[in-house]
């Protein structure tokens, strides 16, 4: 047998058997526990070693005759959250990966093919082979206060590989299958809640988590006894291969094959109509095996690793200790943004917040729009009246800036003008105390410009959130020249509070994220001004797997947006950042909607904007245009890490995968920027020395 040794500091997972007697005469029922005891703070994973503790606890049960089920539960709070990854992408040799897959499905399908039937009761959090694991057995019952369950593999650039691509379409249907098993994980990541995996049918039943155990073995006597129906719906296998073929259109629309993982789990879930569970479990040993040897799988776990631990440690922040409390808010205007900003803090800060604007009509326009928000999160099932109405009555708006008095911390988000952004501040600075925090959500002006002229500059800090504020995850946090250690961590700990990924930038032209943004942006409308057709002008991209098209993101962004930061970006570094004439005649034509969808077809350029174009005669493949889009961004992340804009690179793609969405299966941007030769070739060097986090060259 090829040796699975891959992680000599496992965190090793034990199973321990003990023997319960059932209610309702239903017998006795062996009662396995998975645990990593070692250490309590880490959730519980697979290993070579726990699943040869698995085995062994399966041998003991196998040889008992007096039991009339096996259970299978985790440590509070967690279940399992599937194999141990932190060696996996240094695996070289495929055959390792190609037998640790099969070892865990030998292992796993012992609890489905027991003499006696098998009940997995999820007490807490389920992913990936912690959720194949309870699939593997005949019934499953979870813990309302169970965190998650999911099958997140696709988001990492894997497939489920012990069971879950066979086991789940042929329990709930493809078409459920595929949301959990494709969709969800590319949506980064999105969870079940317990009420999710009820309603899609993945578990039976939910009990209350204050004793999930005792109930849900109540649960199992009572099945066991015929006094509880567990009812599945019969699965419509004539629909089956036309569901997986709309899954992959959908993946072709959405990200144009630039990652093998998903559609290989589509595919699994084809071949699950007709497949044996070993053909099934063969088939998903071989799919586990190629992907782990790609380059994405690898840029995927780079990705994940930042997330998980960079993100949650940044790097060249003062002690939290200097920290001072935040009881009040206060945001400085009300439009969009702002209200945004103000539903934000208050609903994650649980404090009260205030905005300001210029006139009453503004202010009362700011706050339907917050309470606006509220009842539709309502009407989703997503907060309860009663705290909508608490959350509600938190926030409050004037047009008398002394409301600020007595606030910790007080953000502007006004016009993206430094002269109006000064005099808010200088407007603030003689009504707030010394030490409150003046935040700044400029995603492009100079935050030391703007605290220049102040008495107390050292309490002003850039707090850029990206749009919609609620769902990008991303807070650039500037240090201007003058901000103080306790205005810095005061800002951290409020962007921690805030849930968000702060990432310590210098206060340099557009930060990271704009300043990126923007320089690509550039070099493809540059292509469409010399005369490449807008619509592989549009779709250069693509194959890299953007979340949306070049025009789509112009939309998103806004016309005067974009050419307002271009032109920003073009005065400070006018060698580099172009600015497009044909974006300047969409803005002035007034044009913020860009495409139209013709009935049942795709988004194309509005024709009326596509005749706002003027071209010259030089025509791009989009090759060609991804190699410029390259090389400038090479070329600029080098000079972002001369000036120190962030400590490292690292920084860098955390921003860019959390900010600008861009994919995980490049790894962010620098190790796309390292296997595609640009960095290399533009900048001497590649970004990541080889073999850091294992992307390849």
């Amino acid at each position: 047998m090829t040796d699975v040794t891959m992680n000599p500091d496992e965190v090793v997972t034990h199973a321990r058997v003990r023997v319960i007697d059932m209610p309702e005469g239903a017998g006795r029922m062996a009662l396995i526990t998975i645990d990593n005891d070692r250490d309590h703070t880490r959730p519980t994973t697979f290993g070579p070693a726990g699943l040869q503790s698995i085995e062994e606890a399966l041998d003991d049960v196998a040889a008992m005759t007096d039991i009339a089920a096996v259970g299978v539960t985790g440590k509070p709070f967690i279940f399992a959250v599937g194999a141990d990854l932190s060696a996996i992408g240094l695996v070289k040799d495929r055959a390792v990966i190609h037998e640790f897959g099969k070892r865990g499905h030998d292992v796993f399908r012992r609890f489905g093919e027991l003499s006696v039937p098998t009940f997995a009761f999820v007490n807490g959090a389920a992913m990936g082979g912690g959720t194949e694991l309870a699939l593997h057995c005949t019934y499953r019952t979870m813990s309302s206060a169970a965190a998650a369950m999911s099958l997140p593999e696709v988001f990492l650039g894997l497939i489920p590989g012990w069971g879950g691509a066979w086991l789940l379409p042929n329990l709930i249907g493809p078409a459920n299958a595929l949301e959990v098993i494709v969709a969800n994980p590319l949506q980064r990541n999105k969870q079940l809640s317990p009420k999710d995996a009820l309603r899609l049918g993945v578990v039976d039943a939910v009990f209350e988590s204050a004793d999930f155990l005792e109930q849900s073995v109540r649960w199992a006597a009572g099945v066991l006894a015929g006094s509880v129906a567990v009812d599945r719906p019969e699965i419509d296998r004539e629909s089956w291969d036309g569901i997986c073929d709309f899954a992959v259109a959908m993946l072709d629309d959405r990200i144009h094959g630039a990652s093998p993982a998903p559609y290989r789990a589509v595919d699994l879930v084809r071949a699950a109509r007709t497949a044996t569970r070993s053909e099934g479990f063969d088939a998903e040993d071989d799919a586990l095996a190629d992907l782990v040897m790609g380059d994405e799988l690898r840029a995927n776990l780079y990705a994940f690793d930042l997330i998980q631990k960079r993100a949650k440690r940044p790097v060249g922040v003062p002690d939290k200790s200097l920290a001072r409390p935040v009881t009040k808010v206060g945001v400085v205007g009300a439009g969009l943004m702002a209200s945004q900003l103000a539903l934000l803090f208050a609903k994650r800060l649980q404090v009260p917040v205030v905005m300001t604007d210029l006139d009453q009509e503004r202010v009362d326009k700011g706050l339907a729009f917050v309470r606006g928000e509220l009842e539709k999160q309502v009407a989703k099932g997503r907060l309860s009246q009663d705290k909508a109405n608490r959350l509600s009555a938190l926030i409050t708006g004037s047009t008398d800036t002394g409301v600020f008095a007595d606030a910790e911390f007080v953000i502007e988000a006004v016009f993206e003008n430094l002269d109006v952004k000064r005099q808010v501040f200088a407007d603030l600075e003689a009504i707030v105390s010394d030490t409150c925090v003046l935040a700044t959500n400029t995603s492009s002006l100079s935050v030391s410009a703007m605290a220049e002229r102040l008495q107390h500059p050292e309490r002003v800090v850039g707090f850029h959130f990206f749009n919609p504020v609620a769902a990008m995850p991303l807070l650039e946090i500037a240090r201007a020249e003058k901000t103080d250690d306790a205005t810095l961590a005061t800002a951290f700990a409020v962007g921690k509070s805030l849930k968000k990924t702060c990432v310590l930038v210098k206060d340099a032209p557009a930060f990271v994220v704009n300043r990126l943004l923007i320089r690509s942006m550039g070099e493809v409308f540059r292509a469409l001004d010399e005369g490449t057709p807008a619509d592989v002008m549009d779709h250069a991209m693509d194959s890299l797997g953007m979340p949306m098209s070049q025009f789509a993101l112009l939309e998103l962004v806004g016309p005067a947006v974009a050419l307002h930061v271009s032109e920003s970006m073009h005065d400070v570094f006018p060698d580099r950042y172009y600015v497009s004439e044909n974006l300047r005649r969409i803005v002035t034509a007034g044009r913020t909607t860009l495409l139209m969808t013709p009935e049942n077809g795709k988004p194309v350029l509005d024709p009326e904007v596509a005749a706002l174009l003027e071209q010259e005669d030089t025509v791009l493949t989009a090759e060609q245009i991804q190699q410029r889009v390259a090389d400038a961004l090479s070329d600029e992340i080098r000079r972002m890490l001369d000036e120190g804009v962030v400590a490292e690179v690292q920084d860098i793609d955390l921003c860019m995968v959390m900010g600008a969405a861009w994919p995980m299966w490049l790894g962010g941007i620098s190790p796309y920027l390292d296997r595609s030769g640009s960095a290399e070739r533009v900048t001497g060097a590649r970004f990541l020395a080889q073999g850091v986090a294992s992307v390849p060259a």
